[in-house]
């Protein structure tokens, strides 16, 4: 298509409304006015999927704040050359971008927070999410989120990533999950660098926890032992941290109960939709050393929490459940890992079947079918599972039912 159409002097004739074309796209808008006074003003036109559509490249003249003839045609050839590679001129030109607020990684952040807070269901989730805004990636939070790379993720992660290398993957994780909102609206593209496999994975070394793929795990051999040496420790950590090896729940279910999901008479603890990690009602069959333990928990009760931790006003902390576990002995795991303890033990040394142990750990399994052993006779067979599991809890004993000292482990 023929350019340069235009000059100076015939610019400087035009006064008669309307536009004119300099060429393939690039055109000079006449307002009204005559002579001099005429009002005249660059614009780019083209069509994308079929729709004309118009970018405005300022107004003709010379000095401060005006296009020359010269400048505007160097502006139509960058808007050439960004449509020719799919890109789109209305936020693609180099001024436009230069003028553009930068929107930094920081503020995106407390976007994604403000945004997704509502769906979060644990107590810790939000405060947890605030520090990683405002202190673990406080060296980032300045960067605009489109500029956002590889060599910034890792300078935020790799000071911890050998010594705490739990919360370094949930900052990593967080990073990019920031990103990929960031992508979904519009405000960066590319690939994300966050990404672990295929990516960070050829920069870091794994994690410790991260080689193992779960948390760490008493082996069930062991678990009589322990359950021996826990009935040992005194206080209110040890007996909630026994109910959470007995009932296979995570522990923020089993410190967070409540005495209004208990029926001791029907030996049935149901765990509200809202407390589950899937978001759905679990009912947990209670066996006889479970009972126990809630029937001495219920003489000393003084509020409606099950386990309530230091001062009787709050739930018990994790942090007491992992000093407790330290305390009999087996401070080399997790509390989280004994559902994988008991999903070992099921497969390994019991006839139950996989849908029963996996409705027991509240995990969504295949269809329909499989998911309907959440109802009806699966909680007999439950029942059954929860009871010999418990007994074989206590192979080894050791210790009291549940030592009577008031003095609180937290």
């Amino acid at each position: 298509m023929a350019r340069h159409k235009l000059t100076d002097s015939k610019i400087r004739s035009l006064t008669k409304p309307g536009i004119y074309g300099d060429g393939d796209g690039l055109y000079l808008r006449v307002m009204n006015g005559a002579g001099d006074t005429a009002r005249k003003s660059w614009v780019f036109i083209w069509k994308r999927f079929g729709a004309r559509r118009e970018i405005g490249l300022g107004r003709y003249g010379s000095g401060a704040w005006n296009v020359t003839l010269a400048a505007a045609r160097a502006k139509a050839d960058e808007a050439r050359e960004i449509i020719g590679a799919g890109g789109d001129p209305k936020s693609d030109l180099s001024e436009r971008k230069a003028a553009a607020v930068a929107v930094t990684f920081g503020k995106i952040a407390d976007e994604y927070i403000e945004t997704m807070q509502t769906k979060w269901k644990g107590r810790q989730t939000l405060p947890a999410w605030n520090r990683f805004a405002s202190a673990y990636v406080k060296s980032i939070r300045g960067v605009p989120i489109d500029k956002v790379s590889t060599d910034d993720v890792v300078r935020v992660i790799r000071p911890m990533w050998h010594d705490k290398p739990e919360t370094a993957t949930k900052v990593r994780e967080r990073i990019k999950l920031v990103l990929d909102h960031a992508k979904a609206r519009g405000l960066r593209s590319g690939d994300n660098p966050a990404q672990w496999k295929g990516h960070l994975d050829q920069i870091l070394p794994p994690p410790e926890k991260l080689v193992r793929g779960h948390h760490a795990a008493l082996p069930y051999t062991e678990v009589p032992a322990f359950v021996g040496n826990l009935r040992t420790v005194d206080g209110i950590g040890a007996a909630a941290l026994e109910f959470v090896v007995l009932t296979a729940v995570r522990s923020g279910e089993a410190r967070g109960a409540t005495w209004d999901e208990i029926d001791l008479d029907a030996a049935l603890w149901t765990i509200p939709a809202e407390r589950m990690k899937g978001g759905k009602e679990h009912r947990v069959p209670l066996s006889g050393r479970a009972l126990e333990i809630l029937r001495v928990m219920k003489a000393r009760a003084i509020n409606g929490l099950v386990f309530p931790g230091r001062g009787g006003d709050r739930m018990l902390s994790d942090m007491t459940l992992a000093k407790t576990l330290k305390s009999a002995g087996a401070g080399a795991y997790t509390v989280h890992g004994f559902r994988s303890t008991f999903r070992d033990w099921v497969a390994d040394e019991t006839t139950f079947q996989r849908e029963v142990a996996e409705a027991a750990l509240a995990h969504a399994v295949g269809d329909a079918v499989e998911r309907a052993y959440r109802r009806g006779d699966a909680l007999a067979k439950r029942r059954k599972l929860m009871e010999a599991w418990a007994s074989y809890c206590a192979t080894v004993k050791g210790g009291n039912v549940l030592p009577m000292n008031r003095r609180a482990a937290e």
